[in-house]
């Protein structure tokens, strides 16, 4: 908008002045978080940004709901959220995570003769990278490029039980024990969930951070991939993701797989 000529240059409402300093001050606190490279409280970051504790935890709560800040369960400290993690490991070994997770796409492949996944946490749902097709004629698809939602695929069920992805807490709270039986397990099931007919397991995958960024999964028709077929390639895709995570650099060994 331009001012009429010779006169007063127009005025910018409040309301949107007061927008745009809440953006600039939680840019700020995300900028010393990154700086930082360590987890800061929440009590850090608010003088960081010389803020209230009250803002800065509304700030924060904004950024984590897109993926940007992650509570680590540290005495609520925070660190980059998986958004900020897949975009800058894209700058590291990560930018090639499609590639370095060939081999264990391969030799999972081979293991089930069933469709394999690399996938991603988005703020918007589970992200397929990466796929290698199953030896049969009946398969599960194509999956890259492909979006789908955390409650419902095995993928996404890993992304939740470790925190890489949310959900509202009245949806969140459904799926606590299954959940807690993933973070136990190490694995996670999707049995007539996403489609019927259709199963699924996955594993997680860590980064150098030892945060959840990927997950490795195995899908098919429900008639081949029984509850004891899944049984069996329970422990094949945990050491598949296991070898991943450790070749991306991860420090953390996960709970082997039953």
């Amino acid at each position: 908008m331009t001012a009429p000529a010779g006169g007063p240059a127009p005025s910018v409402p409040a309301s949107v002045d007061a927008r745009v300093r809440s953006i600039d001050r939680a840019g700020e606190m995300l900028a010393r978080l990154l700086d930082s490279g360590e987890p800061m409280t929440l009590r850090d970051l608010a003088e960081a940004a010389d803020l209230p504790k009250s803002t800065a935890s509304r700030l924060l709560t904004a950024l984590e709901r897109h993926g940007l800040v992650h509570q680590t369960g540290e005495r609520g400290k925070l660190e980059p959220g998986p958004a900020i993690l897949r975009f800058a490991h894209r700058g590291g070994v990560e930018r090639h995570l499609v590639e370095i997770a060939q081999p264990a796409l391969e030799a999972l492949s081979q293991a089930s003769g069933e469709t394999v996944n690399l996938s991603v946490p988005t703020p918007q749902g589970v992200d397929h990278l990466a796929q290698i097709d199953a030896t049969h004629f009946l398969g599960a698809g194509q999956w890259v490029g492909r979006r789908v939602d955390y409650h419902c695929t095995a993928n996404g069920k890993v992304f939740l039980a470790f925190g890489a992805a949310e959900l509202p807490p009245e949806r969140l709270a459904a799926l606590d024990q299954e959940l807690e039986t993933v973070r136990r397990e190490g694995v996670a099931t999707a049995i007539d969930e996403l489609e019927v007919g259709l199963s699924a397991i996955a594993a997680p995958v860590r980064g150098p951070t030892d945060d959840v960024i990927a997950a490795l999964s195995i899908s098919g028709p429900t008639l081949r991939l029984t509850h004891a077929r899944l049984a069996e390639l329970a422990p094949v895709l945990h050491d598949e993701a296991s070898a991943l995570s450790e070749r991306l650099g991860t420090s953390k060994q996960g709970d082997r797989a039953a």
